[in-house]
C-alpha cells in the first residue's frame, strides 16, 4: 500500500516498479523503468538529478507524496513521457524546459556537444553554427553553452517549437549568442552562412510511426516524420547545405535508422558515420566540398520526391 511509502528512495523503486508492470516504453530520455522513475520523482521534488545518496532516504510530506503519486499515474494511465508530466528535462548535462510543443529533446548529438566536436572541429575555426529543425533549441543552445565564443541560430518552422525554444534562451541566459528564427529549413536565413550546422531532423518513416508505442503520440508529428523512407528532409537539407557553409564548414545530420536507406540512395556520397560511447548511432557528417562535388546526384534523387 502507498501509506507504507515514506522515502524518495521508497518512491523511486515503487515507480519504477509500476512502470514495470505496465509495459511502458521508456524512449525519451531514459531506457529504463529505474532513470524514469528517479526523473519523475526528484524533478516533481525540485530536486537535482546529482542528488547526493545521502538524501535518498528523506521523507515526503503528504503535499509531495500526492504530487508525486499523481505523476505516477499520469505516466502509467496517459502514456505522457515523464519530462512533459515535469515540464523539464537534461540534454548535455543542462536543463531545459520541455512540454507538448517539440519533441523531448534525446538526440546523442549532446555527446559530441560535450565533447566539443573532437576530432571533427579540433582543426577548425568556427565563429557560427547553425541548429537545424531546432525543436526545444537544445541542440543550439547546448552548442552555445559550451561554446561562449560561437554566435548560434537555431531555426524551425514551428512557431509552438519556437516559442519553446526562446523560453529556453532565457532560461540559460544566451540570450546574445543565441538567435531564434522561423525557417522552413533555410527560407529564413538567406545570404547566412556557417561553419557548422547541425541537424536533429525529422527522420521517422510512416509505418514506423504507425506502428510507435502511444508515448509518441504526445509529440508533435511535424517533429517525427518525414515520408515514406524518412529521408524527405534530409535529402532538403543535403541538396542546400553548401549554400549556407563556409568553405570549409562541416554538416552533421541524424538520420537514426533510416542511415540504410540514405547510403542507398546516394551511395557515391562519403558519408562519415559517427562513433559513440555505444556505437553508431545514425549521424553522419559530411564536408561542405562533399555536398559540392555530389551535387548533381543529390539533385538527382530530390527530383524524386514532392
Amino acid at each position: 500500500m502507498t501509506h507504507e511509502l515514506s522515502s524518495i528512495i521508497d518512491f523511486i523503486r515503487y515507480g519504477a516498479s509500476r512502470f514495470s508492470a505496465a509495459g511502458l516504453t521508456f524512449g525519451h530520455s531514459h531506457d529504463n523503468p529505474i532513470d524514469e522513475a528517479t526523473h519523475l520523482v526528484l524533478a516533481a521534488l525540485h530536486l537535482p538529478p546529482d542528488l547526493p545518496p545521502a538524501y535518498g532516504t528523506g521523507r515526503l510530506v503528504a503535499d509531495e507524496r500526492e504530487r508525486v503519486l499523481a505523476l505516477i499515474e499520469r505516466r502509467i494511465v496517459e502514456r505522457v513521457p515523464v519530462a512533459y508530466l515535469v515540464g523539464e528535462t537534461w540534454f548535455a548535462g543542462l536543463k531545459f524546459k520541455s512540454d507538448s510543443r517539440a519533441l523531448v529533446p534525446r538526440s546523442p548529438i549532446a555527446e559530441l556537444i560535450e565533447g566539443r566536436f573532437t576530432p571533427w572541429l579540433d582543426d577548425r575555426h568556427v565563429e557560427r553554427a547553425l541548429d537545424l529543425c531546432t525543436g526545444s533549441g537544445c541542440i543550439g543552445i547546448a552548442m552555445a553553452e559550451y561554446n561562449p565564443d560561437w554566435q548560434v541560430d537555431i531555426v524551425d518552422i514551428s512557431d509552438d517549437a519556437l516559442s519553446l525554444a526562446n523560453e529556453n534562451i532565457a532560461y540559460q541566459h544566451v540570450e546574445g549568442r543565441v538567435r531564434a528564427i522561423k525557417s522552413d529549413l533555410f527560407s529564413g536565413v538567406k545570404g547566412e552562412r556557417y561553419d557548422l550546422i547541425v541537424s536533429n531532423p525529422p527522420y521517422v518513416t510512416n509505418d514506423e510511426y504507425a506502428a510507435m508505442p502511444a508515448e509518441y503520440s504526445h509529440e508533435p508529428v511535424l517533429g517525427l516524420t518525414s515520408g515514406d523512407d524518412g529521408l524527405d528532409i534530409t535529402l532538403r537539407i543535403l541538396a542546400e547545405a553548401a549554400d549556407h557553409l563556409t568553405d570549409d564548414g562541416l554538416l552533421i545530420v541524424e538520420v537514426g535508422d533510416s542511415e540504410h536507406a540514405l547510403v542507398e540512395l546516394l551511395p557515391e556520397l562519403p558519408f562519415v558515420w559517427l562513433e559513440f560511447k555505444v556505437g553508431q548511432m545514425g549521424i553522419f557528417a559530411l564536408e561542405r566540398r562533399d555536398l559540392v562535388e555530389h551535387a548533381s546526384a543529390i539533385a538527382a534523387v530530390r527530383a524524386t520526391r514532392p
